[in-house]
């Protein structure tokens, strides 16, 4: 293992992903900021305070006090009266708790988007991890091949040496094995790229070193088709959020009709005939007042409300119908695809790769014992070498669709 790397499997790259990837974080502080709203909705409206300072004379002296003060021209002062009051507005009962509900909805709905992008970024991640374990194993096939070829080589020198095989032999051995050392530069740059997307995936350094832990022979149970369609319908976060923002349109529905209902405003005053900053010695009258703010205008305004959020509803009834049915076809989609990867997993597994093996250790026998079929014995190796590669792809390609598959479902894939 390379110098500082870390080792990380699947389970705790899908933790990383989650703690660290730019675009989950983002969509996390979206949810907090909409779930920052409902409070502020709810809160009562800002109250209104007022100072009245009334019976001023054109071009009188903007005076404070003195403004009040006796004299030739006005006995009496000039300010006849002052008044402080303090007005309070209120909703109709209801309104705001409703809206407050709304908001609290919607924030949730997009805790269930994040979820679901989790899901898909999970997807991708684990697509990534295991094409990053097949190119692993592909060089561990060429590596492989290279000792065998090395063997073959060997056997055509001594063969050779004792002039019972022709020259030509040992170097065909000799360029088919620099062939397969130079195969496995280009696996090492695909695995290369591959570690450098998942760091970036999962909010790391792209340059930071990354060793990769995983069984690629490993498989887990995977539920049958009818299990994955109920739970998807059930808990997959995308459908969840179709359902919260559906609960919301239902909700505007209810808020709009409520706007037919008046609305309230208290309104407390104080009045004396003394100016407003000066020793006031004289009576306080007092003054209350409830106002209703009710809508006119034929109801116009309420009425094309009322239409927008029951449209905003259908719109809403809609788009969560669709979204079981993609939820539901996606999952049909990836078990086809997962039961195909796994037919042919099987079939390289279980005939082809042992026949392979088989003509090979034949073809080397015979050739070890008599010279003979040396073409035959390096197109043996070849085929070996070409299964061997298919079944790391096809292994990977049976998790990926396993990932995928229950990544789909709205499962994490461990």
């Amino acid at each position: 293992m390379p110098s500082g790397a870390v080792q990380m499997d699947l389970r705790q790259l899908w933790l990383e992903l989650k703690l660290n990837n730019p675009q989950l974080s983002s969509l996390r502080e979206s949810y907090l900021s909409a779930k920052a709203t409902v409070p502020q909705i709810n809160a009562p409206d800002n109250p209104q305070v007022g100072l009245v300072w009334s019976g001023m004379p054109p071009n009188s002296p903007f005076a404070l006090g003195g403004a009040n003060a006796p004299s030739a021209t006005y006995p009496q002062g000039i300010s006849s009266n002052n008044g402080y009051s303090f007005a309070q507005p209120f909703q109709f009962p209801g309104k705001k708790s409703l809206a407050s509900e709304i908001a609290n909805t919607n924030a949730e709905a997009l805790l269930a988007q994040s979820e679901s992008t989790y899901l898909q970024l999970g997807a991708q991640l684990s697509t990534l991890f295991y094409s990053a374990l097949a190119s692993q194993k592909e060089l561990q096939v060429l590596k492989e091949s290279v000792i065998r070829l090395e063997m073959i080589k060997n056997v055509a020198k001594a063969r050779y040496a004792n002039n019972a095989a022709a020259y030509v032999e040992y170097l065909n051995a000799q360029v088919a094995q620099s062939a397969a050392e130079a195969d496995q530069f280009a696996i090492e740059r695909q695995l290369h790229v591959a570690l450098k997307n998942i760091n970036t995936l999962v909010g790391r350094h792209s340059r930071e070193n990354l060793v990769l832990v995983g069984d690629m022979h490993r498989a887990m149970a995977v539920p049958t088709l009818l299990e994955l369609e109920d739970f998807a319908e059930t808990n997959h976060p995308s459908l969840k959020s179709s359902a919260l923002q559906l609960e919301a349109a239902r909700k505007g529905v209810d808020l709009a009709k409520k706007s037919y209902l008046p609305d309230f405003q208290v309104i407390g005053s104080s009045f004396t005939p003394r100016g407003p900053f000066s020793a006031n010695n004289g009576a306080m009258y007092y003054q209350f007042e409830l106002d209703l703010i009710i809508p006119l205008y034929f109801f116009t305004k309420e009425k094309y409300g009322v239409e927008q959020a029951q449209r905003n509803q259908a719109s809403a009834e809609a788009s969560n119908v669709s979204s079981r049915q993609q939820v539901v076809l996606a999952v049909n989609s990836a078990y086809a695809y997962y039961e195909q990867a796994k037919r042919q997993a099987q079939f390289l597994k279980e005939r082809q790769l042992p026949q392979a093996d088989a003509a090979y250790k034949v073809g080397l026998t015979q050739y070890s014992n008599n010279g003979q079929g040396f073409n035959g014995l390096l197109i043996a190796q070849t085929q070996l070498r070409s299964l061997e590669v298919q079944l790391a792809l096809a292994e990977s390609n049976l998790l990926q669709a396993q990932a995928v598959l229950l990544a789909t479902a709205g499962k994490e894939p461990f």
